[in-house]
């Protein structure tokens, strides 16, 4: 029988399968986006069922037998993020960022600068304080997230010219299928983008995540970021979040 591999890991989704079992989607440090079966864990007597929730950063032991499904032999905690599941706004924008991860990175590949991300956007979001009452989907600190999936997924938005002429000035909207923005001499019926939106993206862009809460822009760059976003789901992936709904 081979030995376990140990590897740090994310939950991204938990289901219940079963009487007692539960099937767990993760984003792990060594061979990226696995699933995986955690038998017994939703017994009372269970040894690690409350370590395996959504959010929570955690080190596992994994058997790989011919299945599908990795089998879930040990975990302990690196960080529970419990300050996210139990804060109903920071949740809801938690949410966005776990999707954004399970639509965008569905294979089983490693990928460092990914995990890097996910557990640096965890991180800020136990200390960041969300707008109360405020849009999760317009959250600074999860559109900067997203932003950084799109780039580690290859579809980085061109942002600094008119991604047809290369004109730097007179921006005005920004073209999926193009994949960047364009000026007024190319717009072919681009999603408008703002000044403002323009100056924000940069930004959402330049910054590291957990100083995105801190940039202040405002509502309508944040609706601009979030076209942007929305806009490159829809043309490159072909999906869209319901948890941006």
């Amino acid at each position: 029988m081979a030995a376990p591999s140990i590897t740090e890991a994310i939950v991204l989704r938990s289901f219940p399968f079963g009487e007692a079992d539960r099937v767990l989607h993760v984003y792990t440090a060594a061979s990226g986006r696995i699933g995986a079966i955690a038998k017994g864990v939703r017994r009372t007597k269970s040894r690690f069922g409350g370590r395996l929730e959504p959010f929570s950063h955690v080190e596992l032991s994994l058997h790989r037998g011919r299945g599908e499904l990795a089998t879930v032999t040990g975990a302990s905690l690196v960080r529970s993020h419990d300050r996210v599941r139990s804060d109903p706004q920071r949740l809801r924008v938690g949410l966005v960022g776990l999707e954004a991860m399970l639509k965008l990175f569905t294979e089983e590949e490693r990928n460092e600068r990914a995990f890097l991300a996910l557990t640096r956007f965890l991180d800020a979001l136990d200390a960041h304080e969300p707008a109360r009452g405020g849009r999760p989907a317009l959250d600074p600190l999860v559109l900067s997230f997203q932003l950084k999936l799109l780039w580690l997924s290859g579809f980085l938005p061109h942002l600094g010219s008119c991604v047809e002429c290369g004109a730097e000035d007179g921006l005005v909207g920004f073209d999926p299928t193009a994949g960047g923005a364009v000026c007024a001499a190319c717009d072919r019926g681009a999603i408008e983008l703002t000044t403002e939106g323009l100056r924000g993206l940069a930004g959402l862009l330049g910054a590291p995540i957990a100083d995105a809460p801190s940039l202040g822009i405002g509502d309508r760059a944040a609706r601009d970021a979030l076209a942007v976003v929305t806009s490159s789901y829809e043309h490159h992936g072909g999906f869209r979040l319901r948890t941006l709904a």
